[in-house]
């Protein structure tokens, strides 16, 4: 699958859920792993253009996610790309873009810093 990166330099991020393990299976409960084992996170995100505003569902590894992740806390996305999935369940076709990105890092603590000093 294509992963296209996308350029965050314009946009302003900010938490719009808390992080929560993704889960892979709803009727077990399953927590979905990447390839090497490592729990992976569902983090969305609002992310702000000057033309729109949209909220993006990221899948991000368990250890790319800095703690104490609330909503409005401004973020820094790295190694965000897209990919297109198309799945067919019951009969019925469906598609739309994922989201992945290496890390979700908060950026209060430096805003903070940065009034302090």
């Amino acid at each position: 699958m294509r992963q296209i990166p996308v350029d965050t330099s314009n946009a302003t991020v900010m938490v719009a859920k808390a992080p929560q393990p993704k889960v892979k299976d709803r009727r077990t409960g399953e927590i979905a792993l990447d390839k090497d084992g490592i729990t992976l996170m569902v983090v969305e995100v609002m992310f702000s253009t000057p033309d729109e505003v949209e909220i993006l569902k990221l899948t991000v590894p368990q250890p790319g996610v800095s703690e104490d992740l609330t909503m409005g806390t401004p973020v820094a996305l790295t190694g965000l790309v897209a990919s297109a999935w198309e799945n067919e369940f019951n009969g019925q076709k469906r598609h739309g873009i994922a989201f992945r990105a290496v890390a979700v890092t908060s950026l209060a603590a430096a805003g903070s810093a940065s009034k302090a000093a």
